[in-house]
């Protein structure tokens, strides 16, 4: 009996080990970090009745209207300071008029009665929170507002009264995520961005002008990115100020309910590019020092500050942070219909060095006392609200560590969340274009970098994003074309510059799809070349929107070869969707020919081959397949539709033929083209 106990203590219990036995020495971490989360949520349900109902201090704090009492409460948390009022439009800014009472909870509270304010509180009227506390008494915006304005004069932003006459109307009510995202196919967008002009975008100019285009492209998915109100346009987002509001500069919360919507009625879901990993450390428009304490929300101290961000840093340890914080991803999923989210900075949030300047080469750095379990236990809270409140909502994390599990079921011993992003791909593709020549390209290191992931957990591959757009960089058009992109894009126009750009490029991103994950991301624009990097408006440039819009008119004009580009990435995701690749299981090698430089490998029952070489093209091409039979090109990248020049006669069935024993095929092979291959 004593033996087989033994054995049995030595098995690992975790399906996460049972798949992965490096994990093995680790398990008794992953069990803590499970029984921890067992603990927390057996409190949580003991004190609130469930996870869910815990998730709704955003119905308790901030304005709120009460019907049955006919009129408005405001509540705030701050149990640090030693006055609150509350100021605004409706008192005449008076800070003195309307206090608030403290409740044993630390959460400040007044009542203000239609019969008393009805005229003055009104829809659009402006307020803030006058905070007395050790540091002085500060106005400062509620921490659960829902609507931040900025005066256009001042630049000061103060709290909105947000109350329509008439609620929002949705008609997306048979919108399933899981009936129309079979495999996300991603469009990363940002909506101010989104306009040609020089100018700010709106919601609704998205939804009427960027939504068509995405939906003809072929995506499924739409990836919001700074959304949450931030102070500075400049920062993408990343500093949010307001965590319950959506950005006013892009117009109405109805507008962006509005954009929703009719993404839904398109088949198109979207997820929210959310940042719970830091917060802008503005006092005048943030929650930084809220209550004087030197905390509340975030650790005291120098552990309170982002060195490399120079923002506030969240303590995951405190019940009301947590609460915060998973409010508002309640707040977003049923107010707004997100479908999901896309979790900034998850790397920053799993360490306490944040991932600065360091190399993950061990499993003892996931495990080890570098992590901030307060910040493991709060995602693996954040999973299952999210999991638990809608059905096939999309969780992706940002995390270039490799934390194994962080995209596995909590009760197989991970974190939660369903994809992560792969990061190293669109690195791997700047790096090479930036510091090698085409003909040193190396096939091996090519497919092990497209490759190289976690068993079991879902990847979100793509070549680029807004981070290799961003100012500093450029994109992978840039980056191929250089000042080609701009002089030499005449369809007519000659350019062997171009030429190989257009070729590569179409290459690179058909490998990343086809090779990389299980999901796939694109940053709008990226799918038709957009010639340059994105740089808001700021001081340093003057203030000018010229590198913080999209030329939409370059794609759509029938004279230049950006419309190359974008039918080739309509046709690949087309094609890939149809024949769905990204379920498939990961690709099989058939053939690496460093000769050659010609490399061809199996998915989904399609034929990949891709000739990287710069001159070669080679005429009875054989090479191994898996399956005899019939086969045809279903996809090639020189078609003359898409830029390229058409040596290879799609038209052709070709049929295997058996050499040295085993299936083989023979193909007119030309230099830069991907082929894609089906059985007839």
């Amino acid at each position: 009996m004593e033996t087989s106990s033994l054995t049995a203590a030595a098995e690992p219990s975790l399906p996460l080990v049972q798949n992965d036995p490096w994990l093995a020495p680790y398990e008794p971490v992953l069990q803590a970090r499970q029984q921890r989360l067992e603990q927390r949520l057996a409190e949580i349900v003991a004190q609130y009745g469930s996870l869910a109902k815990f998730a709704t201090a955003h119905q308790r704090l901030g304005l709120t209207y009460d019907g049955r009492r006919r009129g408005y409460w405001f509540r705030e948390w701050a149990p640090a300071a030693t006055y609150l009022s509350l100021t605004g439009d409706f008192n005449g800014w008076d800070r003195g008029a309307t206090p608030l009472q403290k409740g044993p909870d630390g959460v400040w509270e007044v009542f203000l009665a239609d019969k008393d304010y009805a005229g003055r509180l009104t829809h659009g009227s402006r307020y803030k929170v006058h905070v007395g506390a050790a540091n002085g008494g500060k106005d400062r915006l509620p921490a659960t507002l829902r609507r931040a304005v900025q005066d256009e004069d001042t630049k000061d932003f103060a709290a909105q009264v947000w109350r329509p006459e008439a609620p929002f109307t949705w008609t997306d009510q048979k919108f399933r995520i899981q009936n129309y995202v079979r495999e996300p196919f991603i469009y990363e967008a940002h909506v101010g961005m989104a306009t040609e002009e020089y100018r700010l975008g709106t919601y609704r100019e998205f939804a009427e002008k960027v939504l068509p285009r995405v939906q003809s492209l072929g995506y499924n998915c739409i990836q919001l990115m700074a959304v949450m109100e931030h102070p500075y346009y400049g920062s993408f987002g990343y500093h949010v100020a307001n965590f319950f509001a959506a950005s006013s500069r892009f117009g109405t919360p109805e507008d962006l309910k509005f954009l929703i919507n009719e993404a839904h009625s398109r088949g198109i879901a979207v997820l929210l590019d959310v940042v719970h990993s830091h917060a802008v450390k503005n006092e005048a428009e943030g929650l930084s020092n809220f209550d004087g304490s030197g905390g509340q929300y975030f650790h005291e101290g120098e552990r309170g500050n982002h060195p490399g961000w120079d923002s506030k840093l969240f303590n995951y340890a405190k019940p009301e942070v947590q609460q915060f914080l998973l409010s508002n991803l309640r707040y977003w999923l049923e107010e707004f219909h997100f479908d999901g989210f896309r979790f900034d900075g998850v790397t920053s949030m799993l360490y306490h060095h944040h991932g600065e300047g360091v190399a993950f080469g061990s499993y003892d750095q996931y495990f080890g006392p570098e992590v901030d379990e307060d910040a493991v236990l709060y995602l693996q809270l954040a999973t299952t609200l999210v999991h638990e409140l809608k059905k096939g909502a999309l969780l992706i994390a940002e995390d270039m560590s490799g934390m194994p599990g962080l995209c596995r079921p909590i009760q197989e011993g991970g974190i939660g969340f369903d994809y992560r992003l792969g990061m190293g791909i669109p690195d791997y593709w700047i790096k090479l274009l930036k510091h090698k020549r085409d003909e040193d390209w190396s096939l091996g290191e090519l497919w092990y970098t497209l490759t190289n992931r976690r068993l079991g957990e879902k990847t979100v591959a793509y070549a680029e994003s807004h981070d290799q757009a961003l100012v500093g960089d450029k994109t992978l058009a840039h980056w191929l074309m250089d000042a080609a992109v701009y002089h030499n894009m005449h369809r007519d126009d000659p350019s062997d510059v171009v030429a190989r750009g257009l070729a590569l490029h179409k290459m690179i991103r058909l490998l990343t799809l086809a090779l990389g994950g299980e999901a796939y991301l694109n940053f709008i624009g990226n799918e038709f070349g957009h010639p340059e990097w994105v740089d808001f408006p700021r001081e340093g440039n003057h203030w000018s929107y010229q590198h913080a819009r999209r030329q939409w008119s370059l794609a759509d004009n029938p004279d230049l070869k950006y419309q190359f580009f974008q039918a080739f990435d309509q046709a690949m995701v087309t094609t890939a969707r149809q024949r769905r690749l990204l379920s498939a299981p990961p690709a099989k090698e058939l053939n690496q020919d460093n000769t050659n430089q010609v490399l061809i490998f199996e998915r989904a029952g399609l034929i990949f081959i891709f000739n990287f070489h710069v001159t070669a093209s080679i005429p009875d091409y054989r090479f191994f397949v898996p399956e005899p039979g019939r086969y045809r090109i279903i996809l090639t990248s020189d078609a003359a539709e898409f830029g390229g020049f058409q040596r290879v006669d799609d038209s052709l069935i070709y049929e295997t033929f058996e050499e040295d024993e085993v299936n083989k095929l023979s193909l007119y092979v030309t230099n830069r083209t991907a082929l894609v291959l089906a059985r007839v």
